[in-house]
């Protein structure tokens, strides 16, 4: 569900796991599911093209108020009477003003964590041009819900950091921006024009958001008010305030659409260890994923790391990074190759998904594969672009030892449901898969800097993903997609050895599953391709009649039958 894997804790019980499984399997979903996942009425008439939000936050009462101005453009002309705008309690919406029509205040209706806004018997014109833009005026306050875990069960999060100064951020991926502000909460609608987050805090304190500081004001009464911007479209839970004791320094990235400004936002009495440890990734990290994903998709906005009182998670320009200045994860290795320990996780991972999640979007949760199993891949590529290929097979093969196959890779749709967690690590072995069989790690470049380019700041469905790797690989790989994402079943390639003569198919799959895999036999290497019937192949003289290896980089079993 996040951009962590949740669930890599060794104090996780098997009785935990066993429920987890028993009790997704047994959802039922409900009017509020829908309201939420799926584009209702309510939410297709329009389309969002900026939010402009500000918060006031008091920190002392764990409360928050402010306003949200949603830009939108009108995409089906009538009497499109409501509005469907998400808030979840105990946050409350005050009043909502019409900013179109002198600010004239609109009714509204409350319908569990939804608001409809009623505008009446007006007639509205779809917009013919981007300047055909209306807004409302959205005044909410309250306590939102309180992190009970970050990020992995998030909220706000209220805590000091070791000088015992407060510490303040937000993590709502899965659970929804809507936590804590008013929004169209749903994937497929980013903000076209990006987004302002205006954060007034204690002038003590420093606040940050995503993208570029814009403005800083001194109010009254000791308050300080900080305005960030970013300009491209941007996921509705990437827009977080950050708030503590911070410093920060800056540098250029000297990359492939030329000098990117990043900056670094650390805890004021962890400057000197922060300097020192991004400097061992970051710059090799970038090179890295422009390298194989394309440019960094936000100059614009610029690349921040900012100190956060968790884990990490993926905030568009303004990455959350809580790994205690540790390699790994938490100074742990996923894999347990060994190669994940060389290199800090969060600062890998998260920055990974300013190309998967960020610039490419999941239109819904059950997708968020495209998010994780790319990303968890990034790392995959990051060794490789350290340590070389065979370091790279080696830590993607680890990473198996992970994957439960529980429930499919992809969700429910139209019900804010995300698929196993096994999203991430499945996600990149189905990658990994694609990649020997596509057997041109040119091509396969192309194509995941295609997707990055060809997808730029779009939302996509899983289709999208698999007819564009399809068409640009000339590899018919629906059936391995189908197996991989949509089956819990690990293939597994039978075989038996008679002399010279070797038999083999595919047991434990889909129907009609076809995929080809590289075999050794002895010193012989070649391609074979299985289907469910057995098939006979005779090899030349010399062959030993014992060996019968698939290539450890198909995410695969095999097994010697009688």
């Amino acid at each position: 569900m996040h951009s962590i894997v949740k669930y890599f804790l060794k104090t996780l019980t098997a009785s935990f796991i066993l429920l987890a499984s028993v009790t997704s399997s047994i959802a039922q979903y409900t009017h509020q599911d829908t309201l939420r996942g799926s584009i209702g009425a309510a939410r297709a008439w329009w389309n969002v093209t900026r939010y402009n939000i500000k918060v006031d936050v008091d920190i002392a009462n764990r409360s928050i108020k402010g306003t949200n101005e949603i830009v939108f453009a009108v995409t089906k002309t009538g009497r499109n009477r409501y509005m469907q705008i998400d808030l979840q309690r105990p946050m409350e919406i005050e009043k909502v003003e019409d900013a179109s029509y002198k600010n004239a205040a609109l009714p509204f209706r409350m319908e569990g964590n939804a608001y409809f806004i009623d505008f009446g018997d007006r007639e509205f014109i779809a917009a013919k041009t981007g300047k055909e833009q209306q807004s409302v005026i959205i005044h909410f306050k309250g306590k939102p819900r309180v992190a009970v875990n970050p990020p992995w069960d998030g909220g706000w999060v209220w805590s000091k950091d070791a000088k015992g100064n407060p510490w303040v951020t937000a993590a709502c991926q899965g659970l929804g921006a809507s936590v804590w502000y008013p929004c169209k909460d749903h994937q497929s609608d980013e903000p076209d024009n990006g987004a302002s987050l205006s954060i007034t805090v204690p002038d003590s304190l420093v606040a940050i958001g995503n993208g570029r500081l814009k403005n800083k004001k001194a109010e009254l009464n000791g308050y300080t008010t900080w305005q960030w911007e970013v300009t491209s479209p941007i996921n509705n839970y990437n827009i977080i305030p950050y708030i503590g004791k911070y410093t920060h320094w800056e540098e250029k990235f000297a990359g492939e659409k030329g000098p990117l400004d990043a900056s670094f936002w650390v805890l004021d009495y962890n400057l000197d260890k922060a300097k020192e440890h991004f400097g061992h990734d970051v710059d090799h990290m970038l090179s890295c994923f422009e390298h194989w994903f394309g440019p960094y998709p936000f100059y614009e906005d610029g690349y921040k790391l900012v100190e956060a009182p968790h884990l990490g998670m993926e905030h568009q320009s303004a990455v959350a990074y809580g790994n205690k200045y540790m390699n790994g994860y938490l100074g742990g290795d996923l894999s347990g190759s060994g190669w994940g320990k060389n290199w800090d996780y969060i600062v890998v991972h998260e920055s990974g998904h300013e190309w998967f999640a960020n610039n490419i979007t999941s239109n819904d949760i059950a997708d968020m594969w495209v998010h994780e199993g790319f990303t968890t891949y990034s790392e995959v590529l990051f060794v490789e672009c350290q340590n070389g290929k065979k370091a790279a097979d080696e830590y993607c093969q680890g990473l198996r030892r992970n994957i439960r196959n529980d429930r499919t890779i992809i969700g429910n749709y139209g019900v804010n449901k995300e698929g196993s967690e096994d999203m991430y690590f499945k996600g990149a072995n189905l990658l990994h898969t694609i990649r020997q069989i596509i057997d041109n790690d040119s091509l396969f470049r192309q194509i995941l800097r295609g997707l990055n380019k060809d997808f730029y700041h779009q939302t996509v469905n899983t289709k999208d993903v698999e007819k564009y790797i399809i068409q640009k690989s000339g590899k018919d790989l629906s059936l391995v997609f189908d197996q991989y994402l949509r089956n819990t079943q690990l293939p597994v390639l039978e075989y038996r050895i008679k002399g010279r003569a070797v038999s083999f198919h595919w047991n434990n799959c889909i129907k009609d599953f076809n995929m080809p895999v590289k075999v050794s036999f002895g010193k012989n290497i070649q391609w074979v391709r299985p289907t469910a019937k057995w098939k006979t192949i005779t090899l030349p003289a010399g062959y030993d009649g014992k060996s019968f290896i698939p290539d450890p980089n198909f995410y695969i079993a095999s097994k010697l039958v009688s």
